[in-house]
């Protein structure tokens, strides 16, 4: 886990974070983890990226890990908000964005809202925001809160852990951090997470920008929907063979070795 060296009040909630400070390649990299994880999701690529000279800032998102709790319904515009006010707050300068599931939809609105501000955004295991979505993937999106509510609190960590990861040490990971959440509180985050997918068939990325995603990955519609963008945008799709939802642990070496090129 990493020492975390600051942390932020920003309304309802204080954000926890750890920043690396400045690096011996220029602008920095900030993580963004997923629904229901914390900023360990990517503790070795943040540490592969820190040995190649990078500023490295890891952050527990609003009502996750270190972050909680937080007296402020979690929404996509505070998710912005904390992470635009952090990045201000350290005085980041050009940004790189590395965001996973939900942390990847945050970052893609991040860029969405402010392009000039962003120098490369990397998106792990994520729908595409502005993508077009099918019949069967809208009734998907309004059918997975009340899916959720359905299973039962005690099983719902060890449910959610087994469908992301293909590794037993993943699983243990994510549990871990599933179960560290009420019921509640996921469903929450999981809400704004479905609530970054605005399709807009005229937005094209307008930075630098990676695709990552695990080859057993069946989150959503990730499957489809990032081929299609990497098609549509002309970008690069690595996708890693065996690995799960969570490419970062399922996949550490070969997850930050993408990174590493990309962003080199």
């Amino acid at each position: 886990m990493a020492n975390f060296d600051g942390h932020l009040g920003l309304g309802g909630c204080t954000v926890w974070f750890s920043d690396t400070g400045p690096g011996a390649v220029p602008g920095s990299v900030v993580f963004l983890h997923g629904a229901g994880a914390d900023h360990t999701m990517f503790e070795r690529q943040a540490a592969a990226l820190r040995r190649a000279g990078h500023r490295v800032v890891l952050v527990d998102l609003r009502g996750h890990g270190r972050s909680r709790p937080t007296t402020i319904a979690v929404s996509p515009e505070l998710l912005a908000s904390d992470i635009e006010r952090l990045i201000a707050h350290l005085d980041l300068g050009e940004v790189s964005l590395v965001g996973h599931s939900l942390g990847g939809n945050l970052a893609q609105e991040l860029v969405r809202r402010a392009p000039e501000r962003y120098g490369r955004l990397a998106v792990l295991d994520a729908t595409w925001n502005a993508g077009p979505l099918t019949v069967g993937e809208r009734a998907a999106l309004r059918l997975a809160k009340p899916m959720l509510r359905l299973i039962p609190s005690a099983r719902l960590p060890k449910l959610m852990a087994d469908a992301s990861a293909t590794t037993a040490s993943a699983r243990g990971d994510l549990t871990r951090t599933f179960a560290s959440m009420s019921k509640g509180e996921f469903i929450a985050v999981w809400r704004a997470t479905t609530e970054f997918v605005r399709p807009d068939a005229s937005y094209r990325t307008p930075v630098p920008t990676l695709l990552v995603r695990g080859e057993r990955d069946t989150t959503g519609n990730i499957a489809r929907a990032m081929p299609a963008w990497a098609a549509a945008d002309r970008l690069t799709e690595v996708v890693i063979p065996d690995a799960g939802h969570v490419v970062t642990l399922d996949a550490p070496e070969a997850t930050s070795e993408a990174l590493l090129t990309f962003l080199a």
